[in-house]
């Protein structure tokens, strides 16, 4: 089964870095979305069926606070696994982050080793 995988880090760079890691790893990727903000997040959520999504906490327009905080109140796509990937890692905004429903937690540079145990354990992929 391929996984249809969000992406949303206002850094290219970082973006491209986390599609070639997954390309390192045995998951089965259908299609990458890629957003530079929450809000652009939020948007690829309504018109695409994701099965992960890869996000990032401080980003210009919509951090990644903000978009959790939506998908938490909203419900909407509460479902939808989120996995933050981000240098920020004070155990608070971990723990409040986690209190909105973030599966997991990884801190960059993420190794296709990390990234493929974190994703078999969220998804039983």
């Amino acid at each position: 089964m391929a996984y249809n995988i969000l992406i949303v880090d206002d850094s290219a760079i970082v973006r491209k870095s986390l599609m070639k890691t997954f390309g390192m790893t045995s998951i089965d990727v259908g299609n990458f979305y890629q957003a530079t903000n929450g809000r652009e997040g939020l948007e690829w959520l309504d018109k695409q069926w994701v099965d992960l999504v890869i996000l990032d906490i401080n980003m210009p327009v919509m951090n990644g606070m903000d978009f959790m905080k939506c998908i938490y109140n909203e419900k909407k796509h509460l479902d939808i696994p989120v996995v933050v990937v981000s240098t920020e890692g004070s155990q608070e905004r971990i723990s409040e982050l986690s209190a909105l429903g973030v599966k997991a937690y990884l801190r960059k540079p993420v190794s296709p080793e990390e990234l493929a145990t974190t994703f078999t354990r969220i998804l039983g992929a």
